[in-house]
C-alpha cells in the first residue's frame, strides 16, 4: 500500500503535466504561427503598444537568423548591464530597508551573467544579501525576459526546421511570449501560491522571540511573485538562500507539487507545439515519449538510489537507532514534509527541466542519487528549459537522421529538408561546445590550489562538487552541490564565463542551423523518405543520446558519483 501510493502521487502529477503541457503546445502553436488564439482581443493591444515602445509603429518586418541573434545578443548585452549596475549600486536605491550595501563587482558579475541568461545560480544568501529593490529589479525581472529569450530562439528554430518563410522577429516573439505566456501563468501561479501561505509583501524583516527564547529575525518580501516565475520560467533560484526547501517558500507538498508543475509546463509543451507547427501532431508526440522515457528512467534510479538509503549505518549497528530515518530512505537534507516521492520527482524535474530550484541540498542525495541530476543536465535535452533543450533534442535528431541515412544508403533527410556538410559542421559544434566548457574548467579547478580551497568535501565527492558547478552552469541550470563555497573571485568569474558560454554559443549555432534549413527547398516524400515520427526512430534517436552522452562524459561520472557508491558499498568513508 505504501509503495502504491508511493508511485501513485508521482504519476498523478506527471499525468496533470501531460494534460497541462498538451494544452499550452496547442495555444503556442496558435499564438506564434500567428492564427487566431484565445484572448487575441486583449492581448494584441498591449504588444502592439509595447511594439511601438521599441520602434515598430506599423510594421513588425521578419528577421534572418543573423538579425534575430543580434537582436537577442544586443537586448540581452543592455539587460546585464542594468543588472549588474542595480547590484552594485544597491546600497543607493530605494526599498533597502535592511539598508544593504552594494553588491561585491565579481559576485556582481557572476549574479547578472546568471539571471540574464536564466541560470539562476546564487552565490549568495538572497535574504541577506539583497534589498526588496534588488529581488524584484535584478532578480524578478530577467525571470521574464531571460525565460522569453530562450523560448523566443526555440521558436524562431522551429520556424527554420519546418520551412517557414522566415524565422520572424525577436522583439515580437520575446513580447508575445511575455504577454500572452509568462505574465498571465506568473500572476495565477502568485495567486495560488499566496494561498498555500508564501509570503508577498513589501514590510521589512520580522523580530520574534521563537519558543526556547530564542532571538529570530524573519525576512519577508515580494517572495510569491519571485516563486511563480522562477518556476514558470523554468529560472530557478530563489528569494531564500534555501530557496524551495525553505517553508516560507515552498510551505506543504501542494505547493511542491504545484512548482514541479509550474517548471514542467512550458519545456513539455514545446515538443507539443512543434508537432502542431509542422502539421504533423504525431511528431509531437514522437519527440515528447522519447524524452519521457529518458525522464523516468532516471526518476526510477533517484528515486531507488533515494529509498535505499545508506548501507553504512546498517553495518555500524545503528539500525534501531535509526530506523524511522531509514525507513524513509536517505532523509538527511531533505524535509520531512516532502518526503522521498516529491524529493525525487522535484530533483528530476529541476535538472530535466533546467530550472535550479531545489526543495532538498543535492549535496546530501546518495552518490547514485546525485548521478542523476548531474547526467541530466550534462545531457541538457531531457525537454530542457527556455527551449534550449528542445533545440538540443532537435540537434540529437539531425545526427540521428545523418547517421541513419549513412547506414541504409539514403540521403539525410529532416522534415523535408536535406542535411548537409553545414549543418553537420554546426551540429557537431554545438555538441562539442557544452562538453568542453564543462570539462575544461573541471580540469583547472582541481588543479588549482586557489580552487580547492573552496572544498568541504575530499576524494570522489569533493571531484563531483567542482563538476557538478561547472555542469550547472553551462546547462544554464543554476542547482549546486552546497559543499563548495563558490563565492569566492575565482569561482564568481570563472562560471560566469561559462554561463555566457554555455548559453549563447549553443544558440547561435543553432538559430544558423535554422537559418540554412529555412533557405533550403522542401523536398516531396517517396518510399525512400526516412520516416522520423515512429517508435522505431524515436529508439534511435534516444540511442544516439545516450551513446554521445555516455562516450563524452562516462569517464568524468565514473571518477564522482559511480567511484563514491562503490565506496560506499565498500564502507569507505572521506
Amino acid at each position: 500500500m505504501l509503495w502504491v501510493r508511493f508511485w501513485g502521487q508521482q504519476a498523478i502529477i506527471l499525468a496533470v503535466i501531460v494534460a497541462v503541457a498538451s494544452w499550452i503546445g496547442g495555444y503556442l502553436a496558435k499564438a506564434f504561427d500567428h492564427k487566431p488564439a484565445a484572448l487575441d482581443g486583449w492581448f494584441r493591444p498591449i504588444e502592439n503598444g509595447l511594439l511601438r515602445l521599441v520602434g515598430y509603429r506599423n510594421h513588425v518586418p521578419a528577421m534572418t537568423w543573423r538579425q534575430y541573434t543580434a537582436a537577442l545578443l544586443w537586448s540581452n548585452l543592455f539587460m546585464a548591464l542594468l543588472l549588474y549596475t542595480v547590484l552594485v549600486l544597491q546600497g543607493h536605491l530605494p526599498f533597502n530597508p535592511q539598508h544593504l550595501p552594494g553588491m561585491e563587482p565579481t559576485l556582481a558579475f557572476n549574479t547578472a551573467a546568471s539571471f540574464i541568461t536564466n541560470t539562476n545560480w546564487q552565490a549568495y544568501t538572497g535574504e541577506t544579501t539583497l534589498s526588496n529593490f534588488s529581488q524584484m529589479a535584478a532578480i524578478t525581472f530577467p525571470m521574464f525576459t531571460s525565460a522569453a529569450t530562450g523560448f523566443g530562439a526555440a521558436i524562431a528554430f522551429i520556424r527554420g526546421l519546418i520551412g517557414r518563410p522566415h524565422l520572424g522577429n525577436f522583439y515580437e516573439d520575446m513580447i508575445r511570449l511575455i504577454v500572452r505566456i509568462l505574465l498571465p501563468g506568473a500572476i495565477l501561479a502568485g495567486l495560488l501560491l499566496v494561498l498555500a501561505g508564501v509570503p508577498q509583501t513589501l514590510a521589512p524583516t520580522v523580530h520574534i522571540t521563537g519558543p526556547q527564547g530564542l532571538a529570530q529575525a524573519i525576512p519577508r518580501g515580494p517572495v510569491a511573485s519571485l516563486d511563480s516565475i522562477k518556476h514558470f520560467g523554468t529560472n530557478g533560484g530563489g528569494f531564500y538562500g534555501q530557496n524551495s526547501a525553505h517553508p516560507l517558500e515552498n510551505p506543504t507538498p501542494l505547493s511542491c507539487a504545484l512548482q514541479a508543475l509550474l517548471m514542467s509546463a512550458l519545456p513539455a509543451a514545446l515538443p507539443f507545439a512543434f508537432g502542431r507547427m509542422l502539421g504533423r501532431p504525431r511528431q509531437g508526440w514522437v519527440i515528447f515519449l522519447g524524452m519521457a522515457a529518458m525522464f523516468l528512467i532516471f526518476q526510477v534510479v533517484i528515486v531507488c538510489a533515494e529509498v535505499a538509503g545508506n548501507p553504512m549505518l546498517t553495518r555500524a549497528g545503528l539500525d534501531q537507532a535509526m530506523s524511522a530515518w531509514q525507513a524513509g530512505g536517505s532523509m538527511e537534507g531533505k524535509e520531512v514534509r516532502f518526503g522521498e516521492a516529491l524529493t525525487s520527482l522535484f530533483t528530476t524535474c529541476t535538472t530535466a527541466m533546467t530550472t535550479g530550484t531545489v526543495n532538498c541540498m543535492h549535496d546530501s542525495l546518495t552518490p547514485m542519487g546525485g548521478f542523476v541530476p548531474l547526467s541530466l543536465m550534462m545531457l541538457n535535452c531531457v525537454y530542457g528549459g527556455k527551449g534550449v533543450g528542445f533545440m538540443n533534442y532537435m540537434m540529437y535528431g539531425i545526427l540521428a537522421v545523418f547517421l541513419a541515412g549513412l547506414m541504409v544508403g539514403r540521403t539525410p533527410e529532416l522534415f523535408g529538408k536535406k542535411i548537409e556538410q553545414p549543418e553537420m559542421l554546426l551540429a557537431s559544434l554545438s555538441i562539442l561546445f557544452h562538453p568542453l566548457f564543462i570539462i575544461a574548467p573541471t580540469v583547472v579547478a582541481v588543479l588549482l590550489p586557489m580552487a580547492l580551497s573552496s572544498l568541504n568535501n575530499l576524494g570522489y565527492h569533493g571531484f563531483t562538487e567542482i563538476l557538478y558547478a561547472y555542469t550547472s552552469a553551462v546547462a544554464n541550470n543554476g542547482s549546486a552541490f552546497a559543499g563548495l563555497n563558490a563565492n569566492t573571485p575565482w569561482y564568481n568569474l570563472s562560471l560566469g564565463v561559462m554561463i555566457l558560454l554555455g548559453r549563447y554559443l549553443s544558440i547561435i549555432a543553432l538559430l544558423a542551423i535554422a537559418g540554412s534549413l529555412m533557405q533550403k527547398k522542401r523536398l516531396a516524400e517517396s518510399p525512400g523518405t526516412l520516416k522520423t515520427d515512429t517508435p522505431l526512430f524515436a529508439v534511435v534517436w534516444v540511442a544516439v543520446i545516450g551513446l554521445v552522452g555516455a562516450l563524452t562524459f562516462f569517464p568524468f561520472v565514473a571518477l564522482g558519483p559511480i567511484a563514491e557508491q562503490g565506496a560506499m558499498a565498500h564502507g569507505r568513508l572521506f
